[in-house]
C-alpha cells in the first residue's frame, strides 16, 4: 500500500490562515452569533465552521472566505467597489500575460 503524504504548509501560510481564523471568531462572538446560526447561513456544517475557526488548513477556501464575509471581516483590506477595480486591474494585466509559462529547453552541447 502506498504511505498518504502529508501536505506540509509554509510558516507564512499557516500564520495567515490562523490570522483570518482568529478574526472570523472575534467577529462572530462580537455580533452574538452562535455557530450553528452562522453555519446555518453559510451553509456549511457547525463542524466545518468549529474547524475554520481553528484554522485548519485544509477547508475549503470558498466557505473560508463566506464566513469571513457573513460576520463582517474584511477581506484584502478594501471596500467592495476597491475590490472590483483591483479584480479588473490584475484581469487586464493577466490578459497581457502569456497563457502558460515553459521553460526553455536547452540545446544539447554533444560537441566533444
Amino acid at each position: 500500500m502506498p504511505k498518504s503524504k502529508t501536505r506540509t504548509y509554509s510558516l507564512y501560510s499557516r500564520e495567515a490562515v490562523q490570522l483570518i481564523s482568529n478574526l472570523i471568531r472575534i467577529a462572530r462572538k462580537e455580533r452574538k452569533l452562535t455557530t450553528q446560526e452562522v453555519a446555518e447561513r453559510a451553509g456549511i456544517s457547525r463542524g466545518l465552521l468549529q474547524r475554520i475557526e481553528k484554522g485548519d488548513l485544509k477547508c475549503e477556501i470558498g466557505a473560508v472566505f463566506e464566513v469571513a464575509t457573513l460576520v463582517g471581516v474584511k477581506l484584502f483590506d478594501v471596500d467592495a467597489t476597491r475590490l472590483t477595480r483591483h479584480i479588473r486591474q490584475t484581469e487586464d494585466k493577466l490578459a497581457l500575460l502569456p497563457k502558460s509559462v515553459r521553460k526553455k529547453i536547452r540545446a544539447v552541447d554533444d560537441d566533444f
